[in-house]
């Protein structure tokens, strides 16, 4: 720190004035109601919600600084403005200092305040903490140029960082564009045209529709060994209910497929329906919850990353969870279609546990010895899905979309040879994507880091070469910080006197 600082404690220097609710307000502004009420969201946003008529309340002026005091964000701290200072928020005075200096000593401190917040409910400010740090007076002079250098390496830093999202939303671009490529079958031109015999969609369409028939069969027999069960043990509990046939749909019209890209040869376009198992959802009745037992999912449960929160997850009993299990079951290798809410963000289920996912979700059950369970995760995600979904999407009061809708969702259907090197071209330019944006969080990571420093650097007094402080000394208004400090003093002194 140079010389010429001086080390004040913040409580000593700076005046405060946490605000009130006001004793009368009004949402629209008249010539007596005329002091907007300033609260976080007029604060953070300028968005004046009431006002007021200006009885039993603090005012809070352009030069002052606002804290919010309570809450969550407690420690955020912005700019003025003129109002009725809100009863969440403190009014802070730097008599003397530049206020974008003191604003940014401030800005510096907000993550510590906010994790050392008070309160064992609604968290507020530590007014020992606050009020005890140590506040770094310079000159007025060496003020002025450490905000104009802080502003501008933040200027800088801001280009930067409005880059590497941009990065990021290119990404997310691209990721789309490599799907759409991938089921229009121009990933695997090349590789089809090399391939002396390659399977059709229609032998495998065939096989698929022999496998559905034995799958039920079999799922029947496993449904009347529980009926058996369940009137042996003295039909306790719900009767399992019977597995339904698997649904059979027409095939795709030309106004289904009319704005999608014409298939290869040996591709066809069927439905969602007619290549899995079944796609279905659990009852609607939810089970009772219980300490110990199996985890029941719902959609919160499942993370935008593609992984699943088993911790907070729901419990159920072994009794219900097997009565549920019969209609519907996830396995490894389906997936998990969320259709209410968050529609589409699918996820592929990779390992083995058992649990069940509530009706917010649809289940895929794919079939694993014909379909690449990635080939159908990475179309459940893909552009032309996206358009499905909007088609047959439901607004309510919460977007949804029923089971007969997905599986009437027009599918793109190729060789299983053919899939699994579709999922390996996916798969390599993906990886890529996935480098590519973790060194950009890395890079976001260092600028938020970077800013802290730059932060830290100005009130360590190490920001400013030694030029840029001897051209500080060298300006007209020039005052040391000894000389400044006191005229504040005595400024402060006679305002006390006034007020007594």
């Amino acid at each position: 720190m140079g010389e010429d600082w001086i080390i004040v404690k913040l409580g000593e220097f700076a005046t405060h004035e946490k605000g009130k609710k006001p004793k009368n307000q009004k949402v629209k502004k008249d010539d007596i109601f005329k002091f907007p009420y300033v609260n976080i969201e007029a604060f953070e946003k300028g968005i004046v919600e009431t006002y007021t008529d200006g009885e039993k309340c603090n005012f809070c002026f352009e030069d002052d600084f606002l804290m919010v005091w309570d809450g969550s964000r407690s420690g955020l701290v912005g700019k003025g403005m003129n109002g009725a200072l809100g009863s969440t928020l403190v009014r802070i005075n730097f008599p003397g200092i530049v206020n974008d200096y003191a604003f940014y000593f401030l800005s510096s401190k907000y993550q510590e305040i906010n994790t050392r917040a008070k309160g064992s409910g609604t968290p507020h400010v530590d007014p020992y903490l606050l009020w005890n740090y140590h506040f770094p007076i310079c000159s007025v002079t060496e003020q002025r140029a450490i905000v104009s250098k802080i502003e501008t390496l933040f200027s800088d830093l801001d280009k930067g960082i409005e880059d590497l999202n941009k990065a990021k939303d290119q990404l997310k671009i691209y990721r789309q564009a490599v799907l759409k490529k991938a089921f229009e079958g121009k990933l695997t031109k090349e590789w089809r045209e090399k391939q002396t015999y390659l399977p059709t969609a229609e032998e495998l369409l065939k096989q698929i529709k022999e496998e559905r028939q034995k799958h039920y069969e079999q799922q029947l027999e496993n449904w009347k060994q529980a009926v058996k069960d369940w009137e042996k043990n003295g039909k306790v509990g719900k009767k399992p209910s019977r597995t339904s046939k698997p649904s059979i749909h027409s095939d795709p019209e030309s106004s289904d497929i009319e704005n999608y890209e014409q298939l290869p040869n040996s591709w066809r376009w069927s439905r969602f329906g007619n290549v899995t198992y079944k796609i279905g959802d659990v009852d609607h009745k939810m089970p009772k919850i219980v300490e110990n037992g199996l985890p029941y999912l719902s959609t919160g449960n499942l993370r935008t990353d593609g992984s699943i929160d088993f911790n907070n997850a729901k419990i159920i009993s072994r009794t219900d969870f097997d009565s549920l299990a019969l209609k519907i079951k996830p396995e490894k290798g389906d997936i998990i279609f969320p259709r209410y809410g968050t529609i589409g963000r699918n996820i592929l289920i990779d390992f083995d546990r058992e649990f069940l996912v509530s009706y917010a979700c649809a289940i895929i059950k794919n079939i694993k010895k014909l379909m690449n369970s990635k080939y159908v995760l990475y179309y459940s995600i893909s552009p032309v899905i996206k358009k499905e979904i909007k088609r047959y999407v439901v607004q309510t009061t919460q977007a949804n979309i029923g089971i007969a809708s997905i599986e009437a969702f027009v599918f793109p259907l190729c060789s299983t040879e053919e899939q699994n090197q579709i999922v390996k071209e996916i798969e390599s330019r993906l990886s890529v994507c996935d480098q590519v944006e973790r060194s950009i969080e890395e890079s976001l990571e260092k600028a938020k880091a970077l800013r802290q420093s730059i932060l830290k650097k100005a009130f360590e007094g190490t920001l400013l070469t030694k030029t840029e402080i001897e051209n500080c000394k060298a300006e007209t208004d020039y005052e040391p910080a000894s000389v400044l400090l006191e005229r504040i003093r005595k400024e402060k002194n006679k305002n006390i006197k006034k007020l007594k």
